[in-house]
């Protein structure tokens, strides 16, 4: 069933079970108040009787007969029946619609005042005092243009019943059609988006409702796929293009060596500069492993405590064994931190990765080698400098450095994929750090990493 179907049943249903509801209690509180003005006028005919038959001024029961048989506001099939302290009939209108027992007489007694029912006839019962004497009067008849008056009423609410359920019904198909419209296009423009067509997007609307927030945040999404997209088919292009150059190198001097007659020394020479191009590949295809393993969502990484001033100065010690010309200056502020306030939670591999990679670009692009490290905790967080002398990174590309592959103009003629930083700031953005970058002709360029505590 549809959700046009479904919306349209479901508030049918509520609106007919609430309408239901009311026409019942109307028609419930139309009953009451026929039953009520009926015994009221039974209570005050039977007080007529009793003033005029058993009171002070009384009148003969046949001159109270001739009058109760011409009165125009005669109850219909009324009987009026008194009895005396001795349950003797005092009085009788004529006619013998109810039976009176002597339990009857002596209920009326007991509570003043009682009514019920036989059939379609209502009687009260009544003890009347206005004599030194108690009687007991009984007045009965039937409603009928009452219940005549209440059976139309609700003869009149089940079919306003059933006429508004039909119109609600009616109108919530057409008015849900319209509501769902909107979820109609979006379907249709959905099967349009296919990968090689991302620019479309949903129709928003301008109604501000739930539908135009889905079609907003789906439209947002389709954003972030489009641009993970085409870093994607950067990033192949790229890799691609990289790869070709080192590959293309290492073929044509292997072809050159099998039909050449080269002497050793010059075999040597080319074995050397291909070992040079297979160890670039392999640097090349470790960074982007590390690249896709940093890439991961969080819950798949390990995570454990990682004491990160013992991690740089072993970082450092590795710089400098692997780079021995590379001066890298460690700053731990303050030095006497108590050991806790330097650990966090996060994967030691790909931290290591990350600081080695930010020690390994400074040292590169410092033209004396020298890298300085600064550690201090600011309040609720870490934040390390890594700061070098280098050449300026222009501002139109302080953002482009951490996109795969791409490199500033002031790594001209330096060793390098442009892997390193977009390793970095994404195993920074795995451990919900931030990295940001600084750089200036008189201040250098400086790397900031801000980790939460």
């Amino acid at each position: 069933m549809s959700l046009q179907n479904r919306l349209t049943l479901l508030s049918t249903a509520i609106v007919s079970v609430l309408l239901a509801v009311f026409c019942l209690f109307m028609y419930l509180m139309a009953e009451q108040y026929r039953n009520h003005a009926f015994l009221t006028r039974l209570r005050a005919e039977a007080l007529t009787a009793g003033h005029l038959l058993v009171g002070r001024e009384r009148l003969g029961p046949a001159l109270y007969k001739l009058i109760d048989k011409n009165q125009l506001t005669v109850l219909p099939d009324e009987e009026i029946i008194i009895y005396n302290v001795k349950n003797e009939l005092i009085y009788e209108s004529g006619t013998d619609y109810i039976s009176v027992t002597p339990a009857t007489l002596q209920r009326v007694r007991e509570l003043k005042t009682t009514r019920w029912r036989e059939g379609n006839r209502e009687i009260v019962g009544m003890l009347f005092t206005e004599e030194a004497e108690p009687f007991v009067i009984l007045a009965s008849a039937v409603d009928i243009y009452g219940v005549r008056t209440v059976q139309d009423f609700a003869r009149l609410l089940a079919g306003g019943w059933f006429l508004m359920t039909g119109i609600v019904l009616v109108a919530g198909r057409f008015f849900m059609g319209r509501i769902v419209q909107p979820i109609s296009r979006i379907n249709q423009r959905i099967d349009e988006i296919t990968a090689s067509n991302m620019s479309l997007r949903l129709p928003e609307g301008k109604s501000g409702d739930e539908l135009t927030q889905l079609a907003q945040r789906f439209n947002r999404m389709l954003n972030r796929l489009e641009e993970a997209f085409r870093l994607q088919r950067s990033f192949v292009s790229h890799a691609s293009h990289e790869l070709r150059t080192p590959l293309t190198a290492i073929t044509g001097q292997l072809e050159v060596s099998l039909l050449a007659d080269d002497e050793p020394d010059e075999l040597r020479a080319t074995l050397r500069s291909v070992l040079d191009d297979v160890r670039g590949l392999n640097r090349m295809a470790n960074g982007l492993l590390a690249l896709a393993s940093a890439s991961m969502d969080s819950s798949a990484v390990p995570m454990g405590p990682v004491q990160l001033d013992h991690l740089l100065e072993q970082v450092c010690r590795e710089i400098q064994r692997l780079q021995p010309n590379y001066t890298v200056h460690l700053q731990i502020d303050p030095v006497k931190k108590p050991y806790a306030d330097w650990q966090l939670t996060g994967s030691e591999p790909l931290l290591r990765t990350a600081f080695f990679n930010l020690l390994d670009n400074g040292g590169k692009f410092s033209p004396d080698h020298t890298v300085t490290m600064q550690l201090s905790a600011p309040a609720k967080s870490m934040q390390l400098r890594v700061h070098n002398a280098g050449s300026v990174i222009p501002v139109d590309q302080l953002a482009e450095i951490f996109v795969p592959f791409q490199r500033g103009r002031n790594a001209s003629g330096l060793p390098g994929y442009g892997i390193g930083l977009p390793l970095t700031e994404r195993i920074v953005q795995l451990h919900r750090g931030q990295i940001r970058v600084e750089s200036s002709a008189e201040a250098g360029t400086t790397f900031v990493v801000t980790f939460p505590r």
